[in-house]
């Protein structure tokens, strides 16, 4: 690992000007291209404390050996030197985008005396007028196909071409009428490059101009009563037509477009491109890339547009470019894609209306493309198998964790304090082994605090300590201990029970079904939602317990670190590693799970009344008692007798009910909001009072997860 100070240029050295820097690591080979506005102030950036960096700047500049840099004379010309660095040397910290298949054109090859319409994929070549990119070569063949019998332009391979040459007889599609031959001169080579000028016309999306002229022919055939060339042209415009449905308008006034639409994560970003012509939807393609580098979403359209037009010139490039946020400076880059089309470009963020409904279709595609190729990702075994060994390897495991488990705590504001473990066996997620907690602080009968406020360090103490009492109790039951000895230090069982034996053990590993509660099996990896403090808290859990073979290790996610115990300094894995992405995946899950309990938790809160610290009391007498009085306010002010008159209200539970009532507190006055005014209990949209679930009544302290 290289110290950046060694080959840091003086200050004096770097010119306060436009230009474009490469750093090289020890064998010369360029690992990362930039441009600046001002040399000096940017590569200043790079060389400051290494604590200050990013960690993907920071092991790119580690990784580094020197620094050079061109200087130019404008910022469009550093962003096409930039460019043009990037495609050369392809350096390994940029960004970099990868199609995810090799998008199928539609090509006219009028650079050839006699221009052939056919599908070509892979590099664009000069002289060639390109359609698309489609989704599918058959789509092609299908417009094709259509619009042959309007435009006969030769779509033969040169060997075909050459062979009906010598012979003096076309192919098939001569016969039947779907190619001029210009082969057997039955057409001048000419007039075979104006009817291919016309079928890119129409292709572009300049179609009324050919409808009105078959039209008005097919008015004049019927006329002169030549019946079947009038025939001939009606078939041939619905064959046009056809051919236009096949892409729906999407904006009305014709317009020439492309839309860029981002779905990124921490990792990953994935682009989708529309090209729109005439307002209708043209092509369509998209990209994946690793975000190897700190990068905004203005910078990745930044590189999105370069990918997409670098090599384009002329009508390639469209009147305006729609994208979801603009690079900063946006002036370079709109003034270097007006240069590459030679006219006006207006590159801009659609706000309102069909561009911007537009937009949105680009962005589900573009987030659909993501969960695809993260899909696609995690369930390919070879890819699961390198990245538990990647895991083993950075966090110095004897073996690949084939059982991972992840904790992450949930709270609002330090309210409904709730926790999730999910657990991952083989890189994939095993949901079936899914619990959750509600922190209570406490282990048993131990009260460690008060269980309220926001300490995410204390409530991650106290969940791994039950989970892995839990562990402990069931090894005991199952005889795993020889000695006779208790499994715990104090003596105690899952969750501070003391330690019994036979069907007493039992009962405190059994569900309520008799089925055992799933805490028997422990995971060589526990992984924590958080950084340093967490990681101790759950380290120091396990050693309470006695508990040392069980590895542990947090993410941070602001940075995506590993954190490990007692290690003063984070395990930065690299960007790309797979082993990362699953730890990433591993957390998302966790804290999804975590959060949607948190808020069912709190919904009910927000549902409870006072009905609800009523024993025995379930939801049919909730409903008497609310349509006998009419409203809580009414049932609050009520006698005993008055409650005993509700069908299935005995007096000792009307007693119960009083009682409660004395002993709750005033609700919150109800508040329209709409209006703001204060609305009398009982009015519409009172919610406070309104019979509900109890949170804590009767929940158990842990759950089976499942999802709904």
């Amino acid at each position: 690992m290289a110290d950046p100070s060694s080959y840091r240029p003086k200050p004096g050295q770097i010119p306060d000007s436009p230009g474009v820097y490469r750093f090289r690591d020890e064998h010369r080979r360029v690992i990362y291209v930039g441009k600046a506005k001002s040399l000096r102030q940017r590569l200043a950036n790079y060389f400051q404390d290494l604590a200050g960096l990013h960690p993907r700047t920071r092991s790119m500049v580690t990784t580094a050996a020197s620094v050079e840099w061109t200087v130019v004379s404008t910022e469009v010309e550093a962003l096409q030197l930039e460019y043009s660095w990037i495609k050369e040397y392809d350096p390994r910290f940029n960004v970099k985008y990868r199609d995810d298949k090799s998008y199928p054109y539609l090509a006219v090859t009028m650079n050839e005396d006699f221009p052939r319409v056919q599908v070509m994929r892979g590099q664009k070549k000069k002289g060639v007028r390109y359609f698309g990119p489609y989704a599918h070569a058959w789509a092609i063949r299908d417009t094709v196909d259509l619009l042959l019998r309007v435009f006969p332009v030769r779509t033969c391979s040169a060997g075909v071409f050459k062979n009906a040459s010598r012979t003096g007889r076309p192919c098939l599609l001569g016969y039947i009428g779907k190619c001029s031959a210009p082969c057997v001169e039955r057409i001048s080579a000419d007039d075979h490059r104006d009817l291919a000028e016309e079928f890119c016309d129409f292709m572009a999306g300049r179609t009324g101009a050919h409808l009105r002229r078959l039209e008005q022919q097919m008015a004049q055939a019927a006329d002169e009563m030549e019946y079947e060339r009038a025939a001939r042209l009606r078939d041939d415009i619905e064959a046009l037509r056809k051919a236009m449905e096949k892409n729906a308008v999407v904006l009305a006034d014709a317009t020439d477009a492309d839309l860029i639409a981002v779905a990124e994560d921490e990792l990953e970003a994935a682009v989708q491109i529309f090209h729109v012509r005439g307002g209708r939807v043209r092509g369509q393609r998209g990209w994946v890339t690793d975000k190897v580098e700190e990068i905004t979403t203005g910078a990745l359209v930044e590189h999105a547009l370069q990918q997409l037009y670098g090599e384009e010139s002329g009508d390639a490039v469209p009147k305006e470019v729609l994208v979801p946020a603009l690079p900063d400076p946006v002036e370079p880059v709109q003034e270097w894609l007006t240069g590459r089309r030679g006219s006006g470009v207006s590159l801009r963020v659609p706000q309102r209306g069909d561009k911007r409904a537009l937009m949105e279709t680009v962005e589900r595609n573009a987030q659909q493309a993501l969960v695809l190729h993260k899909t696609k990702r995690a369930s390919d075994l070879t890819t699961r198998s390198r990245a538990l060994e990647e895991i083993a390897e950075a966090l110095d495991l004897d073996s690949a964790p084939l059982r991972i488990e992840c904790f992450d705590i949930s709270h609002l504001q330090g309210d409904d304090v709730v926790a999730s473990m999910v657990v991952f066996e083989d890189g994939l997620a095993r949901k079936s082994e899914y619990r959750r907690f509600q922190i209570k602080g406490r282990v048993g009968d131990t009260q460690i605090w008060h269980g309220e406020g926001q300490d995410d360090v204390r409530s991650m103490h106290e969940v791994i300590s039950r989970r892995f009492r839990r562990y402990l109790a069931e090894k005991e039951r199952t005889g795993e201990w020889t000695d006779g000895d208790s499994a715990l230090p104090d003596g105690t069982l899952a969750d501070g029970a003391p330690a019994t034996t036979g069907d007493a053990v039992a009962s405190t590993l059994t569900e309520d079904d008799g089925r055992p509660k799933r805490f028997a099996y422990p995971p060589q990896l526990v992984v924590v939602d958080g950084g340093q403090p967490q990681v101790a808290a759950a380290r120091r859990a396990l050693d309470e317990l006695g508990i040392d073979d069980i590895a542990v290790c947090g993410l941070a996610k602001r940075l995506e670190e590993v954190w490990l115990p007692d290690d003063d300094d984070p395990v930065v894995l690299p960007r790309t590693s797979e082993g990362l992405y699953l730890l990433q995946r591993v957390r998302d899950e966790a804290h999804r799970f975590a959060i949607t309990y948190q808020r069912t938790k709190r919904a009910k809160r927000f549902r409870s009344g006072p009905l609800d610290d009523v024993p025995g009391l379930g939801e049919t007498r909730k409903q008497a008692l609310i349509k006998h009085f009419g409203s809580v306010k009414k049932l609050r002010a009520a006698t005993i007798e008055q409650i005993c008159e509700v069908p299935g209200i005995g007096r000792k539970t009307a007693e119960t009910i009083a009682a409660a009532f004395a002993e709750a507190a005033p609700p919150a006055p109800a508040v329209n909001t709409a209006t703001g005014e204060i609305m009398e209990e009982g009015e519409p949209g009172e919610t406070a009072d309104s019979p509900g679930e109890p949170v804590a009544a009767g929940v158990p302290e842990e759950r089976r997860g499942q999802e709904t």
